[in-house]
């Protein structure tokens, strides 16, 4: 670039024509020496002389002197008169410059009378009017020709540099404004692209000239929806940058973790960005998924919250979900490139477990956003005086009814099949099967709801199984009904118990049991009622069971709820037999009364056991079945 170049301020100094000083020195040698006649050399070395050795500073001790013999009073009325003299010359001063200042005042409101109407005093505003002085130049003085020659170079030089500097200015501004136009190029077309791919483009609120896209959810939770906007900054270069304002650098994700036993079986995949990290899609992928993230983990600590009556407990960055007494459910927020190896214990059962976990938490959320959707297309509520609070979101209690219903399910297979398999142990036939996984909220085709809509509604639904089965008589049956409520009170597992049994036709379980110590003894309880109704069943045709005759002992329950036969033989003595059932084992007790009465509750000696028979699913050598045994204990 060209030097800038400077113009003095200084006024032009005219050249005299004559460079003769000799009148103006003539002029003062006679101000100073008198007449110049007068005036010759010796007269002046002698003044000379004088100078040199005259003391400097004599005149000055000379008024010191004469000040010193001043008395106070004529000190102090000389001082006043100085001050009085520097005020009068403060006042001439201030009003020759307020003269100065009205007079051009007045001289340029010819051309600007608005700007020297504020600089006028009041006296001149109402003595001239405006504009009524001018200035001309009269009757210029000549200019020789050599300055004309130098002020005609002055500007066409003064030209030349200005149209250099313009052409410069020019060339600078076409080549930035060609780069600016290859930026702004750039910029659009990956502005473009990035609407293409379906982001929403928009105007940023608080600046009206800048445009954002929208990477999070409208319907999330407001703390969450107002940092889901990022502004689409430009680099020099013409770059599309995305200012992602409050979004953490780092990819964070939701990680599920299965405890079993104390020990850490399972572990869900966590997001991990793509590698292409630096293209402008994965970073606006990167801020929607963690944000999605952030606010799934928010919603999960709102919502556990409420739930630590059933033993949902949280902390800083963990909550703990309690499935039954060995499982446990772990959720966090981590980072992508947190160290996630799985451990020695780590199960690819309970990993998929896990993932299924991830999945549904996500799923629930997705849905929610749907139903905030529905909400705000509707019709909206009256206004109340109290705001209405923001209900929170179902997600770990669906999660939790789930995995507690396949829990209780899963116990109650291992009761039947344990209480199938001592059965099986003493030859006695059963049949126990349940129906499959179910819900209330059975999937019905529906074209005004998404496929997606009704899955969810589905799975928020409560869960319920059925299990039936047979008992040892084909006519003895029961039906167990498991029902969880995720959300509906009553809250948790009830199960519901129907018992058909011949030979006790009034005896019925109750309604509703949460607990599964109570269905256990519930379940093997009517169990050993069957079994006592199968023992009377087995009796021999001949087996009459009257005192004096021959034959076999004909057994008949007399204490069923304690699973009690009698029987008595001809010689008049009762004969006892007592059933006790558990999941483990089948034991049948065979022994005399102290007393003959049949019906009537004997006294029962420990030392007259005939026999026992202990059944049990584990025996190497297996004994005779229950048939054989009750055919050998009614010997009379």
């Amino acid at each position: 670039m060209t030097d800038h170049f400077s113009l003095p301020l200084r006024p032009v100094i005219e050249k005299r024509d004559s460079s003769d000083s000799l009148p103006g020195d003539i002029a003062q040698i006679n101000a100073q020496w008198g007449s110049f006649r007068e005036l010759n050399e010796v007269s002046l070395r002698e003044k000379i002389e004088a100078e040199k050795d005259k003391d400097p500073w004599a005149e000055e001790d000379e008024g010191d002197k004469e000040a010193a013999e001043l008395d106070s009073s004529e000190r102090m009325d000389l001082l006043y008169k100085r001050r009085a003299e520097i005020i009068q010359f403060a006042l001439q001063a201030h009003m020759e410059t307020s003269f100065a200042l009205d007079f051009v005042s007045l001289l340029l409101s010819k051309h600007n009378p608005r700007q020297a109407e504020t600089s006028m005093s009041p006296f001149l505003k109402t003595a001239a009017p405006l504009g009524s002085l001018n200035s001309e130049i009269v009757n210029p003085p000549p200019r020789s020709d050599a300055s004309l020659k130098d002020v005609k170079s002055v500007s066409r030089g003064w030209r030349l540099q200005n149209f250099n500097n313009a052409a410069s200015k020019l060339l600078n501004a076409g080549s930035r404004l060609e780069t600016e136009v290859v930026a702004e190029t750039k910029y659009w077309d990956e502005v473009l692209a990035v609407k293409e791919k379906g982001w929403k483009i928009c105007r940023l609120p608080r600046e009206g000239q800048a445009l954002g896209v929208q990477y999070g959810f409208l319907e999330a939770t407001p703390i969450f929806r107002d940092r889901g906007l990022a502004a689409l900054r430009r680099a020099d270069d013409g770059r599309l940058v995305l200012d992602k304002g409050l979004i953490p650098r780092k990819a964070q994700g939701v990680r599920v973790r299965v405890k079993h036993k104390g020990h850490i079986a399972g572990c869900s995949k966590v997001y991990r960005p793509s590698q292409d990290a630096e293209s402008i899609e994965s970073r606006i992928l990167q801020a929607r998924d963690t944000l999605f993230e952030e606010e799934l983990f928010h919603e999960l600590i709102r919502e556990a919250r409420i739930l630590g009556s059933q033993g949902v407990t949280t902390r800083q960055n963990l909550v703990q979900v309690p499935v039954c007494d060995e499982q446990e459910i772990l959720l966090d927020l981590v980072d992508w490139d947190q160290d996630h190896a799985p451990e020695e214990t780590a199960s690819s059962e309970r990993n998929v477990l896990a993932d299924a976990i991830a999945h549904s938490i996500r799923i629930l959320l997705t849905y929610a956003h749907r139903q905030n959707l529905h909400r705000r297309t509707q019709l909206p509520p009256p206004l109340a005086p109290k705001r209405r609070p923001v209900p929170e979101y179902q997600i770990l209690r669906p999660i939790m009814a789930y995995l507690q219903h396949k829990s209780h399910i899963q116990w109650l297979e291992s009761l039947l099949s344990d209480l199938r398999r001592v059965l099986e142990s003493a030859g006695i036939t059963c049949d126990f099967h349940a129906t499959h996984f179910s819900s209330i909220g059975t999937l019905q085709p529906s074209n005004l709801i998404p496929k997606v809509e009704a899955l969810a509604r589905v799975f928020l639904a409560p869960f319920e199984s059925t299990f039936s089965g047979t008992l040892a008589t084909p006519q003895s049956s029961f039906r167990v009904r498991i029902r969880t409520n995720p959300a509906v009170p009553p809250f948790g597992t009830f199960y519901e118990i129907f018992v058909h049994l011949p030979q006790f036709p009034d005896v019925q379980p109750p309604s509703h049991i949460g607990l599964q110590d109570e269905v256990a003894a519930v379940i093997t309880h009517f169990a050993m009622l069957d079994i006592a109704s199968t023992i009377s069943l087995h009796n021999p045709p001949n087996a009459q069971g009257v005192p004096g005759k021959t034959g076999r002992l004909s057994w008949e329950v007399a204490y069923p709820h304690h699973g009690e036969l009698l029987a008595v033989d001809s010689t008049g003595q009762s004969k006892k037999m007592k059933v006790n059932l558990s999941r483990e084992e089948l034991t049948i007790h065979t022994y005399f009364s102290s007393r003959s009465e049949t019906f009537t509750r004997p006294i029962v000696s420990r030392s007259s056991t005939l026999r026992i028979q202990t059944w049990r699913p584990d025996l190497k050598e297996p004994g005779p079945s229950l048939v054989e045994f009750v055919a050998q204990a009614s010997q009379p």
